[in-house]
Formats: structure tokens, C-alpha cells, sequence
């Protein structure tokens, strides 16, 4: 693995404290998780109980959409607000179709990064990088980057469940055209967000405590619609069958259905060739 996984500087993990990276591995049945992390856990389910379903409707998004983009023989990614690589993430996934994808990881979590390098020292395919999705020119031109792909080829570029933690203020639209503008031509874009769009109203009054909860934190939440993800993807090539409910994009045949899944939208898009 690259020498960026075994960094110096890499900020201390306070034990006591509960992680998001390590409540969201608990939510999807891992492993890599504490007490205190399970206790955050059930009280972000007390507030929006259909937690625990969103965060296993991204992970099987995320599990179609690398199987996708594998078949069409991508072979190069990097995951962006990746938390902690286990229960199928991505080169997990990517492998079981090709051994010799490579895999850049993403985060600022320093739980998420710390965790990540221990459990891929030995694997030379994949590399982890601590910084923040909102600096594209530090992440793409990262020297582990760099060194791991080939950036004349195409990647796949992943934002699952992230981008709702970015405020209009900082503007996602224009990170994501930042990164448009540095990926290699044919590259792909998949990304998933938190949505309240379609949902009931019980549902929707959940989404809005759980956002009201999340107000003053260092990373807000906010909930989008299909119009503003497809809006940020203008000029690219949506996949069908476009933004829509992530388990209803490209569904395994018993996808399962209900006003709890309408909670995350998803889609693929791919740059000019």
C-alpha cells in the first residue's frame, strides 16, 4: 500500500467518543464498531428510524452501481466520504469480478482514515487518503493518487450518502463541476443523497428532526430533491434509468419496496468521451 496510508501526523482517536463512520458500520452488521458507537446509533433510530434502511439501500447501490461500472470495464476508482471499508465496500465488490481493480479511499473522519489503513496495510491495490471532499485539487492530486492510477484512463468517481452533509453555502454544484473538469474524459460520477421528496408525512417530519438535530454540528444535513441532483449533473450522460430511488436503480429482482426506501435517490452519469 502506498506510504500516504502510514502517515506521521495522523490526528489521535478519542475512544470515548462515538464515530459516524463506526454507527454506519454497525448499521450495515459490521463488526468495526464499540458500545458507545451502537448507543449513537440507536438514538440517531429513535430520531429517524428508517436509519438503519437508508444506510443498507446505499450500500447496495453502491454494490450495483461498482458491479455496473466493472462490466463496462472500469477499473479505477475513488471513493469519496468512504468511512470504513468493510461489509462490501468497494474493492470487496470491484475484486469478486476483477482481482486487479484499484481503489483510492477518501475521508476526513480521522476514525474512518485510521481504521482504513489498518485493515489495508498489506493491499498495494488500494490506498487511503485523509481530506475533505471539498478540496477536489488536494485529492486528485494527491501523490497516492497519482502513484495508484492511471489518470489517462477513465475512473469511476463515488459520493454515497455524503453529499447531504455539504450546505448550499458551500456549494456542492460547483465542487462537483470541479471535479468534472479534472477526471479523465469518459470517467464516471455516481452519487446518492438524502431525499424527503416523496416521502409521507410521518416520514418527512423524521427527516426534518434528524436535519434539525444535525443543524449546528460541524456538518449539517440537508435533504434534496431529483431536480438539484440532475441539475448538477448537467452535461453528462445520465445512465438509466436516471436519479431515482437508490433500490429502484438497476434493482436486484427482490428489491424490496415501501415508503422507508424513498428516503435516498441515486444515479450514475458519465463524462464526454
Amino acid at each position: 500500500m502506498s506510504n500516504e496510508n502510514a502517515q506521521p501526523d495522523e490526528r489521535p482517536v478519542d475512544p470515548e467518543k462515538p464515530s459516524v463512520a463506526r454507527a454506519y458500520d454497525w448499521f450495515l452488521g459490521g463488526s468495526t464498531n464499540t458500545p458507545i458507537d451502537r448507543a449513537f446509533a440507536e438514538r440517531i433510530l429513535e430520531i429517524l428510524p428508517p436509519a438503519k434502511t437508508m444506510a443498507v439501500d446505499n450500500r447496495n447501490f453502491l454494490r450495483r452501481v461498482v458491479t455496473h461500472l466493472v462490466d463496462r470495464g472500469v477499473r479505477q476508482f475513488i471513493d469519496i466520504g468512504s468511512g470504513i471499508p468493510t461489509v462490501g465496500n468497494v474493492h470487496q465488490v470491484a475484486r469478486a469480478l476483477d482481482p486487479d481493480v484499484k481503489v483510492v479511499y477518501v475521508d476526513n473522519d480521522p476514525v474512518a482514515v485510521t481504521q482504513s489503513r489498518l485493515l489495508l496495510h498489506d493491499d498495494s491495490d488500494t490506498t487511503v487518503i485523509d481530506a475533505d471532499l471539498r478540496d477536489p485539487d488536494t485529492i486528485l492530486a494527491a501523490s497516492a493518487a497519482r502513484q495508484l492510477l492511471d489518470f489517462d484512463q477513465p475512473i469511476a468517481l463515488l459520493m454515497i450518502a455524503v453529499l447531504h452533509f455539504v450546505p448550499d453555502r458551500d456549494n456542492p454544484a460547483g465542487i462537483l463541476a470541479a471535479y468534472r473538469d479534472r477526471l479523465p474524459a469518459g470517467s464516471y460520477l455516481a452519487l446518492s443523497h438524502l431525499t424527503d421528496e416523496t416521502a409521507p408525512a410521518d416520514l418527512r417530519d423524521q427527516v426534518r428532526a434528524c436535519i434539525d438535530t444535525y443543524q449546528n454540528s460541524a456538518s449539517p444535513l440537508v435533504a434534496r430533491g431529483r431536480r438539484t441532483i440532475t441539475d448538477w449533473l448537467d452535461g453528462l450522460h445520465l445512465i438509466p434509468p436516471g436519479i431515482t430511488v437508490a433500490n429502484r436503480w438497476n434493482p436486484d429482482d427482490d428489491a424490496p419496496d415501501g415508503p422507508e426506501h424513498d428516503l435516498v435517490i441515486a444515479g450514475l452519469a458519465q463524462l464526454p468521451a
